[in-house]
């Protein structure tokens, strides 16, 4: 029996094959787990390569909707509820990082940033809470960052944000104990996604800079995320809520 046969599993976030959300979906279908694919852009070609790890066409359902759209979170529950019958876990990995100069920030960038990083994992975790509460429990991971415990140029709405959905998981977890539901957040730090990727490319001397900062020397690999994230939704340590759990290869212990 794989860990996480016969759950339900929604994932945000998990359209790009290189980011963190694609890595926890591989991951969780390797696990067993039936999946609903969350993404702004088509997650078409994660969820075809999900299927096959999972061996079952039927058992990942990709879904394009705007998670900035407050209506989002009740689409997803419905398509979960209607295609799988109900949901065990919820990731929460969707986010968008817009770069400005503290002063420089439009008031639209600022909401956009608000809704996406934070309003979305909140509403989607409120709209969740029936089907697990009906299926006995649950676990949520917010996906967060390690600049929601640290300041970097040209962050503050993204690290603003993680830090919000940081404290969000620990109100969540206070709250949801009693219902057997488990909610930590998890906070990468440096990861080769996609906008570190291309750094490396077009910047290589600030790229190398930076990997001098983490005591590891590198970048993280989002399957290290997704390897973390798959262990707090399967691990039998079911004592552990409201944690924030840093994955960042020492880069905030100094």
């Amino acid at each position: 029996m794989k860990p996480l046969q016969g759950k339900v599993a929604i994932v945000t976030g998990a359209s790009s094959p290189v980011g963190i959300g694609a890595a926890v979906a591989r991951r969780l279908a390797g696990s067993g787990a039936r999946l609903l694919l969350v993404a702004d852009v088509a997650p078409d070609a994660v969820a075809a390569e999900c299927a096959g790890l999972l061996g079952d066409p039927a058992g990942v359902v990709p879904l394009t909707v705007d998670l900035a759209d407050p209506a989002a979170a009740e689409r997803m529950v419905r398509e979960a509820e209607v295609r799988f019958g109900g949901i065990d876990l919820l990731v929460n990995n969707a986010a968008i990082r817009i770069n400005r100069k503290f002063g420089e920030f439009t008031a639209a960038e600022f909401d956009r940033g608000v809704a996406i990083n934070l309003r979305a994992p909140f509403l989607a975790s409120q709209a969740v809470l029936p089907s697990m509460r009906r299926r006995g429990g649950g676990r949520i991971v917010h996906v967060a960052s390690q600049l929601g415990s640290v300041a970097y140029q040209t962050r503050t709405v993204y690290g603003m944000t993680k830090a919000a959905l940081i404290h969000l998981a620990k109100s969540m977890a206070l709250e949801l104990a009693t219902d057997n539901i488990q909610v930590n957040t998890v906070s990468p730090g440096p990861i080769a996604t996609q906008p570190i990727l291309d750094r490396q490319r077009d910047e290589p001397e600030e790229s190398a800079r930076r990997q001098e900062y983490v005591p590891m020397r590198r970048f993280g690999q989002p399957e290290e995320i997704g390897e973390v994230v798959h262990w707090l939704l399967t691990t039998p340590a079911s004592y552990l809520t409201g944690h924030d759990l840093v994955v960042d290869g020492g880069y905030t212990i100094h």
